[in-house]
């Protein structure tokens, strides 16, 4: 395992054991096994670091959602795009928790971390909103895309912080994907409608 790697691999642990306050430049080195110089070669100190671990974070999910050729989605490929993004979160949560508001509070993204966000959504923009009509604008697009993204970001949120349920066994996964299913049929029952003269 190269340097770099083991520096971001050692953040994702601290910050998932104590968040943006527990990332430091000597206990990200402590736990890489690598001096604070060799960070500073790689990274521009926590900022760097943290802003790395973004980019990361949204190429993961922005990669996870790639499975729609160009062109119009079936339920199945847009429910198969859920899946990644579920996945990302289970998978790799330092960064789903970092990119979605877990941050130190004196992190500002980078004009790099800012455009992987960008592109991450906008993909999940074309994903959601090539399974409505080709007339569909850009605003309904957005909205089915915030509407998903809400129902799968809120089963991993809640994944990631439950608390009164250790004793039940639950699967988010298809809890997250049975709700993205009724919305998608929700759009089938709209898009069925014959609109009035």
């Amino acid at each position: 395992m190269d340097a770099r790697t083991k520096i971001l691999n050692a953040a994702s642990e601290l910050f998932l054991e104590g968040g943006g306050d527990a990332l430091s430049v000597r206990g990200i080195s402590k736990r890489a096994g690598l001096s604070t110089i060799g960070i500073y070669s790689h990274f521009q100190g926590k900022q760097g670091i943290l802003d790395a671990l973004y980019i990361e974070g949204f190429n993961l999910v922005r990669e996870a959602m790639d499975v729609i050729p160009e062109g119009k989605a079936s339920k199945e490929q847009v429910l198969e795009a859920c899946l990644g993004y579920l996945n990302v979160g289970a998978q790799h949560e330092a960064h789903y928790r970092l990119i979605f508001g877990e941050s130190d509070a004196g992190y500002q993204p980078s004009s790099e971390a800012i455009a992987a966000r960008d592109s991450a959504f906008s993909k999940l923009v074309r994903v959601a909103g090539s399974y409505l009509p080709e007339d569909a604008s850009a605003t309904e697009r957005r909205q089915i895309a915030l509407d998903i993204w809400a129902i799968v970001h809120g089963y991993v949120s809640i994944s990631h912080h439950m608390v009164f349920t250790h004793d039940i066994d639950l699967d988010w996964k298809t809890m997250a994907l049975r709700v993205v299913e009724v919305q998608l049929d929700a759009v089938d029952i709209t898009k069925a409608k014959v609109k009035p003269f």
